[in-house]
């Protein structure tokens, strides 16, 4: 059993970074909320006292003439480059000042000590002092980073090393200072770029990406620690310029206001989280789209799938076996194409069918593959795709399982409305919730990953208006086939109002077969209520050929599945052998 230890006004913090920035700015709200003593460090010089010629003289342009002043008065040449070292000497102390200041003001105590995090022997020398003062440390806060943005084949040695040592070896430094097991708080200042990757941040990405890993390790050794990597998105400081944050608008990236994150910090040291170890906040940082080669490439994805693996087969089982549901093929096709080409986003799916299915039996392939075929391409519009999942058997014949043409392009239409929406209750099928699935052969066999119809809203003999709300599930239950953009298991759901239809109005059930055309225009919500109107084009003795159309109140469409051919099925399929 761990031990959860809050922040006390005797915790001690360590803080790299802290003195300026976005660091500072989290320490000072954190001093809000419990004054305790906190251990400032950085590399700029904090000035007792700054030159006379730059006292009461704030204003940027001001100062630098007054620097250039004095410079010149005292016979040295004022260059650019001098006159900006001075100023940003200037600059940085009164940040220091302004943020202890604002930190004692809380009622907390701070100190600030001027040494490189990566200076082994410096930082050890400096911190013993004020250890004595202050007394043991308790926790650390490494806020501490550089940049050096640059596409990797432009990257020096020395760019690497100016990234990797102030995130990696100032961590080691830290934690040589202090005895780790005297540690209650240990936060990681990491980034999305560690987690998401990012174009020219490729040493920042591997620097983030291990303060992540040594989080998981930290909290492995030393379970009674609060230790938290915080993955940040971008903040809305000064590091974001108003150019920076338009070209986020337009990659979709959220920008983190300061009053925000800060105390969303604080948040995260509370005693009820201690068992979060990794903290991603902010929006993925999606690079634009590479020009495409005009060349028509193919590509192959091989997998080996197993009901182990993926725990939601275990509620999609068919006359006793798990069965791969074709919407989760589907979604592995658009997470292909849309990993080949980042930037691109799924749009359509046409002529999709299901072969041979992919059924958990004593003859289940060992390994499956994902063909990705380019058959179309045009440069910031579109890619279209022929894909194909098969397998092969031990002899070397192949089983084509699914088929289908996917589409994705660079901008998404608007999404349409469905002009013939009715929400009206009509009161014919009183059924509700988890009482359409898993209560006889005439009811749905889906378990909980793929419930759940809430009610029918209206039916006829050509339409079923139903009211859905699907309940999130962990990355674990996804397994192989994660939700991103596409949502295979509310997709699912969305096709079984045709199986309610079909078993009030004939007594029989389906399984889907193909369709001719499925398109995407908004996520399907998760947790939160949408509708699915579904519309029967034809029935005959062995199947029939619906419309899904997936739309909110006001009938805006989220997606829709047109031409949907299912196969008509005996009840007796469905029972578990």
């Amino acid at each position: 059993m761990t031990t959860q230890t809050p922040i006390r006004p005797s915790s001690v913090f360590l803080v790299s970074g802290g003195a300026k920035g976005i660091t500072a700015e989290c320490t000072i709200e954190l001093a809000k909320k419990q004054p305790c003593k906190f251990i400032l460090l950085g590399r700029s010089q904090l000035l007792e006292t700054e030159p006379e010629y730059a006292q009461n003289c704030f204003e940027e342009p001001a100062l630098k003439k007054r620097i250039m002043e004095n410079l010149l008065a005292q016979g040295e040449k004022p260059t650019p480059m001098n006159v900006q070292k001075i100023y940003n000497k200037i600059h940085s102390s009164r940040e220091i000042k302004k943020t202890l200041a604002a930190i004692q003001q809380t009622g907390a105590t701070a100190e600030y000590l001027s040494v490189d995090v990566t200076d082994t022997q410096a930082l050890k020398e400096n911190l013993a002092a004020v250890v004595n003062r202050m007394g043991p440390i308790t926790g650390i806060i490494h806020g501490a980073g550089n940049l050096a943005d640059k596409l990797i084949e432009k990257k020096t040695e020395q760019d690497f090393e100016k990234v990797y040592t102030a995130k990696v070896q100032g961590l080691e430094n830290l934690l040589d200072c202090v005895p780790p097991e005297q540690l209650q708080h240990l936060v990681l200042f990491s980034s999305v770029t560690g987690f998401y990757g990012n174009i020219g941040q490729s040493d920042y990405a591997i620097a983030n990406e291990i303060l992540n890993k040594s989080a998981h390790l930290m909290k492995q050794y030393y379970p009674n620690c609060h230790v938290v990597a915080i993955n940040w998105g971008g903040w809305d400081s000064g590091m974001v310029t108003p150019e920076l944050k338009k070209a986020f608008a337009e990659r979709g990236i959220d920008i983190i206001p300061v009053e925000v994150g800060t105390k969303m910090l604080v948040k995260e040291l509370h005693p009820k989280h201690h068992d979060t170890t990794q903290l991603v906040i902010g929006s993925p940082l999606i690079p634009p789209p590479a020009p495409l080669d005009p060349e028509l490439k193919t590509h192959y994805v091989r997998r080996r799938i197993t009901v182990e693996a993926n725990p939601f087969l275990q509620d999609h089982v068919i006359a006793g076996y798990a069965v791969v549901p074709a919407t989760c093929a589907m979604s592995w096709m658009i997470n292909g194409c849309e990993e080949a080409y980042p930037g691109y986003r799924y749009f359509s799916c046409k002529d999709f069918k299901v072969l041979k299915g992919i059924t958990f039996n004593e003859s289940v392939a060992k390994e499956h593959i994902l063909q990705l075929k380019e058959i179309a391409k045009v440069d910031g519009e579109f890619i279209e795709f022929q894909t194909t999942i098969f397998s092969k058997t031990p002899e070397g014949k192949t089983h084509y399982h699914f088929t289908s043409t996917i589409k994705l392009v660079r901008e998404l239409p608007v999404a349409p409305i469905y002009d013939a929406v009715n929400l009206t209750e009509d009161g014919i099928i009183t059924t509700t919730g988890k009482g359409f699935y898993q209560n006889g052969p005439a009811t749905l066999f889906h378990g909980p990953c793929f419930q759940e119809i809430q009610r029918v809203l209206n039916i006829n003999s050509e339409k079923i208006t139903t009211e859905c709300f699907w309940r999130q599930i962990t990355p674990q239950q996804q397994g192989q086939f994660p939700i991103h953009w596409h949502n295979p298991y509310a997709t699912d759901l969305s096709t079984q109002p045709l199986w309610v239809w079909l078993s009030h109005y004939h007594n029989e059930v389906c399984l889907p077969g193909q369709l001719t055309t499925s398109e995407q225009y908004r996520a399907i919500p998760v947790d939160e209520t949408f509708y699915v109107s579904c519309e029967v084009k034809e029935k005959k003795a062995t199947g029939l050929t619906a419309n899904f159309i997936l739309h909110d109140r006001a009938g805006q469409l989220y997606s829709r599945i047109l031409g949907a051919k299912a196969v008509v099925a005996p009840m007796s399929l469905l029972q578990a052998k």
